[in-house]
């Protein structure tokens, strides 16, 4: 039990360090980030239940105040701006990604983990962000997805380091690696 808080603790810790980089924010308020590629670390690397758990262990320290998003943003306010839809997607984004790596045995973890990403990292998220930011700026869906589209690239990319990343740390050591591990510890 200590132990996989430790870990809840430590990808948190992940994703708040990976909001130091400086952002790009576009004009529509929505910054680039490395954070959603630690919300797809927590998700590979930890398995579904403890990367959501990191990810809301995140976003709870966010919304008491603490300036853990990019560009040191913190509080209640940013659940209710333009990016509030992917914040609340980065729960069901590491959760899904920490399934697809927990249940799909049969190919190279780098490949498992990449698209993994993809499809929480990105799909998912995409969904949930796409839908908040139409809500708060009183766009169309199609409006929304258009105002994202810049970022789809850059975060392929993040999809990509993730696989390479969760592969090399498993290499490493393999019992770092939780959402590989035996389902009755999870």
């Amino acid at each position: 039990m200590e132990r996989n808080l430790a870990h809840i603790a430590l990808f948190a810790a992940v994703i708040a360090v990976l909001g130091l980089l400086p952002k790009l924010s576009l004009g529509f308020g929505v910054p680039i980030t490395a954070q959603s590629m630690g919300v797809m670390l927590a998700g590979a690397v930890l398995g579904s239940k403890r990367g959501a758990l990191a990810v809301l262990l995140f976003l709870l320290v966010t919304a008491l105040g603490l300036p853990l998003l990019a560009g040191g943003r913190g509080g209640l306010g940013v659940f209710v701006g333009p990016t509030a839809g992917f914040l609340v997607g980065w729960v069901a984004a590491a959760f899904v990604t920490g399934l697809i790596v927990e249940q799909w045995r049969s190919a190279p973890l780098a490949i498992v983990a990449g698209l993994a990403s993809v499809i929480g990292g990105i799909v998912v998220l995409y969904g949930f962000g796409i839908v908040g930011m139409a809500l708060v700026l009183d766009k169309t869906l199609i409006e929304a997805t258009a105002l994202v589209a810049a970022f789809i690239p850059g975060d392929f990319a993040k999809a990509i380091i993730t696989g390479l990343l969760t592969a090399a740390l498993h290499r490493a050591r393999p019992a770092s690696i939780l959402s590989r591990q035996a389902r009755a510890s999870a």
